[in-house]
């Protein structure tokens, strides 16, 4: 589907008596509900097995590791939505949270807007922002990650 079929979909969807819409087909998806979210958006990412763990008949390649410190793999939250993510409520205020900020669960950290309809997006998890994945206005697809969070 092309950008132009997905806003009609959700203008039929906004009009019709329907709650919930998902759809798939081939390696696109997509779900609508006018009804609060009912799933968790944080996720955890998933990560290659260590060398250890896993048994010779794998042919799952090791990743090289830098210093022999595996990296701790994050949480992300991830987009409930299609739509255009707002890092900030105006232009002219600060960002809701940057790389670095303390959260807790039920923060907001973002805005995502889909025909015009503004949706706050909170945190389900407690920690510290490690990285913002997205830009401010810019378009995001159901299920991507929008933010990194290191669980407190």
């Amino acid at each position: 589907m092309d950008y132009k079929e997905i806003q009609k979909l959700i203008a039929d969807f906004n009009d019709s008596p329907s709650r919930e819409l998902e759809i798939t087909t081939g390696d696109f998806h997509i779900r609508l509900s006018k009804n609060k979210v009912s799933q968790p958006i944080v996720q955890a990412q998933a990560s290659v097995p260590s060398a250890e763990n896993r048994t010779k008949n794998e042919n799952t390649p090791v990743l090289p590791v830098e210093g022999n410190k595996a990296e701790k793999p994050g949480k992300t939250i991830d987009s409930p939505m299609v739509g255009s993510v707002y890092l900030q409520s105006e232009p002219t205020k600060p960002p809701f949270v940057k790389a670095g900020d303390q959260i807790r669960k039920g923060d907001v950290v973002c805005i995502i807007e889909a025909m015009k309809m503004m949706t706050e997006i909170k945190s389900e998890v407690a920690g510290v922002i490690s990285k913002v994945l997205v830009n401010n206005e810019e378009l995001v697809e159901f299920g991507q990650p929008l933010f990194e969070i290191e669980e407190a």
